[in-house]
């Protein structure tokens, strides 16, 4: 037989293909830049001899510019790159119920390999704003303050904003356990390495973790990886969308991944702008938070803790995800500093959509709180210095009267998860105390 009629076997072809290969020509802060492959924005390149794995950030003539995904020692001008010719990919399924995997889908958690998953790529388009599904439903949290002054839509987008050390994990962790959505993806996006068993034992448990997925990337990590975190929780949230399930996606915390983009950004030699936040920045987080919310079959319901600069809430981060998101929850240090928690100003937050989810009854009781509240807080100086005078508004004799039940109604134990039924019954019965 001649040898153009020889069959080879798959291994031997795939050896005989010349592999292609660049070589790295210079590394500058987190960036490596590389010669002599061709590649777009996205491609994993592999690194070196261990085939350490980057990503293509930026594209020029004759160079690419990558960033490491995995932790690279000694790199040096010369070393070998090879091209994979492909994008990112992150396995998806209902197997990952239960799992904790790292930034690029893979387990970290000791069980074991994923059942079966289907691969797909981490980048995806948000549904489309005509195919979305309107949010007409509420979702509980188990939370009575967000369940009724701040009533959560199944597809609502919800930012829980705070500096640091206010209860912004917490919050969260009540959320996780108290939900009532069928499945949860939770994104820890530069944590500390300690705060995640923590997170898995004591506050999500065994139960919690049975109907959830967590994607953790700690801070100790390169920032691409911290980045891509956001995006394949949110590729595996949209898996489960598409397949007819209503999810809550709990990210904490969205700083940290727009800092991780500013880094990312930076070194590639994008310009600073607004406090060291280059464009990139704000356009990403637009792409990211976007892809939450309704579709044609399901609902992702995201929740994103945003880390306050400084306790200033209008700091740049702040201000573009307020501005893109569906609702805020304002927490306050005055209030953790009592021992208030959680620690929620209800009349610095707002769900945009909370009219659309609640009856004419429900909206009734939560105004009329809000109202008694607001009240107090204008003559809030009044009353510390002993110079009000009850008789003057019956909304803040009222406040007075029944502190000790508003406060009551207010707190709630991270441990001590509420039906919405229950709680819409609790604010009934405070409101019609109150006199309303």
């Amino acid at each position: 037989m001649s040898a153009a009629g020889l069959t080879l076997p798959d291994s031997l072809r795939r050896a005989a293909v010349a592999e292609r290969f660049g070589t790295v020509s210079g590394v500058q802060g987190l960036s490596i830049q590389v010669r002599g492959l061709p590649g777009r924005i996205g491609d994993v390149l592999l690194l070196g001899e261990d085939r350490r794995r980057s990503e293509v950030v930026a594209v020029s003539p004759g160079t690419l510019t990558a960033m490491p995904l995995d932790r690279v020692d000694a790199l040096a001008t010369g070393m070998p790159v090879f091209g994979t010719g492909g994008s990112m990919r992150v396995p998806v399924g209902a197997s990952l119920l239960g799992r904790v995997l790292d930034a690029t889908g893979a387990p970290i958690d000791g069980k074991g390999p994923l059942g079966a998953t289907v691969s797909v790529g981490v980048d995806n388009d948000p549904p489309s704003p005509l195919q979305r599904a309107r949010i007409d439903t509420p979702l509980s949290v188990g939370v009575r303050v967000l369940d009724t002054l701040t009533t959560v839509g199944r597809g609502q987008r919800l930012g829980l904003f705070a500096g640091s050390g206010v209860g912004k994990s917490s919050l969260l962790s009540m959320i996780a356990r108290g939900t009532d959505a069928e499945i949860s993806v939770i994104a820890l996006v530069g944590e500390r390495g300690r705060e995640v068993r923590e997170f898995l034992e004591d506050d999500l448990g065994e139960e919690g973790l049975r109907r959830s997925v967590v994607v953790v990337s700690t801070a100790d990590q390169p920032a691409l990886l911290r980045a891509r975190a956001a995006f394949t929780a949110t590729r595996i949230a949209e898996w489960f969308r598409d397949h007819g399930s209503h999810t809550v996606l709990m990210m904490d915390s969205l700083t940290r991944v727009a800092m991780a983009q500013r880094e990312i950004g930076l070194s590639v030699g994008e310009p600073p702008a607004t406090r060291g936040y280059p464009p990139s920045v704000f356009g990403m987080l637009a792409r990211l938070l976007e892809r939450a919310g309704t579709s044609e079959r399901g609902s992702i319901t995201g929740i994103y803790s945003v880390l306050v600069d400084g306790d200033d809430h209008n700091e740049p981060v702040a201000d573009a995800v307020r501005s893109i998101l569906d609702g805020h929850v304002v927490l306050d240090r005055a209030l953790a500093t009592r021992g208030h928690f959680p620690s929620i100003d209800v009349l610095e937050s707002i769900s945009r959509v909370a009219t659309k989810v609640i009856d004419a009854d429900q909206r009734q009781r939560a105004t009329t709180l809000r109202s008694v509240l607001a009240a107090r807080r204008a003559v809030r100086d009044l009353i510390d210095v002993g110079a009000y005078q009850p008789g003057a508004d019956p909304l803040v004799d009222a406040a007075l009267a029944h502190a000790d039940s508003i406060d009551a109604f207010l707190r709630q134990g991270v441990g001590e998860p509420a039906p919405a039924a229950q709680s819409w019954q609790r604010l009934g019965d405070l409101t019609r105390r109150l006199g309303a």
